[in-house]
């Protein structure tokens, strides 16, 4: 059942109150969702206020369950002081507590490792969106949405970071098995491990293999031993699976090659008949 939520908007540089009819249906709010609700006359850009709802600041980013809303919120748009009145003196709206945050030092925020972790099995390494069908992962284990990707390479505006991915071939399409009853809470895992059950958190280590693109747990591929996919029965080989999000050791440093598509064991096997090779000529 759905409980109709009232949400009030108020300024404190306006003597006018608006008062807001939030969608029963509507289970997640963000930023640009409650903005648009407010009257065009109302409208600024994001850059020009800021915003909390229930005395938490929002910014583009924050998604809210609607669920976990009281029936009456306040939302208080505070736009941004951009300085003095141009001839270096105040404009005579600042308040004391604006000239005491002026002067207070700043204190850099605190990064949450948990957030910091959730986001990257979470979110698209490009863009920060959720990850939504369809994806794809790089071979150095990093997690896309292939349209935020392949709109980036044909406008070139790829980040440095990622300027080893030339195209559809530095890229494998994933499958991954959504969790089962998910809300739509960006605090939990929305994939898991489709044998195991495992959540695809980043608590535990997952593998995509490149033939088939199924996405599953370290634990699923240690605990039933097979030389196929354990969800459709394709052949792999140790070569075909990429660790996701794995540390610099397990996935190497990829230098605009790959080793020609060589597992680590792969190359090592190739080095040592090499070297064979060399002793018994020079003998």
């Amino acid at each position: 059942m759905h409980f109709r939520r009232q949400i009030i908007v108020k300024s404190p540089y306006s003597q006018q109150t608006v008062a807001l009819q939030l969608d029963p249906s509507q289970s997640v709010l963000t930023l640009s969702a409650l903005t648009s609700l407010l009257e065009s006359s109302q409208r600024q850009s994001l850059s020009d206020f800021s915003v909390a709802l229930n005395e938490k600041p929002l910014n583009a980013s924050t998604r809210i369950k609607a669920s976990n809303l009281p029936p009456v919120s306040m939302l208080a748009v505070y736009p941004r002081l951009l300085g003095g009145g141009g001839d270096g003196g105040a404009t005579g709206a600042e308040s004391r507590d604006c000239y005491l945050n002026m002067y207070a030092e700043k204190k850099p925020d605190k990064v949450d490792p948990n957030e910091q972790r959730l986001s990257k099995w979470l979110n698209c390494a490009l863009s920060n969106e959720p990850l939504a069908e369809p994806c794809v992962i790089d071979l150095l284990g990093n997690l896309f949405n292939k349209e935020a990707l392949v709109n980036a390479l044909l406008l070139k505006r790829l980040p440095k970071q990622f300027s080893y991915i030339k195209g559809l071939k530095d890229m494998v399409n994933i499958k991954l098995a959504d969790v089962v009853g998910f809300d739509g809470d960006t605090t939990s895992a929305k994939f898991q491990c489709p044998v195991s059950g495992l959540e695809f958190n980043g608590k535990y280590k997952f593998f995509a293999l490149r033939g088939c693109g199924h996405v599953m747990s370290a634990k699923a591929l240690k605990e039933v031993k097979s030389c196929s996919c354990l969800v459709c029965h394709a052949d792999v080989k140790d070569s075909d699976k990429i660790v996701i999000n794995g540390t610099e050791e397990e996935v190497g440093f990829v230098e605009g090659e790959d080793g020609g598509g060589e597992g680590k064991g792969e190359r090592e096997e190739r080095c040592f008949k090499e070297e064979q090779e060399r002793c018994c000529c020079g003998g």
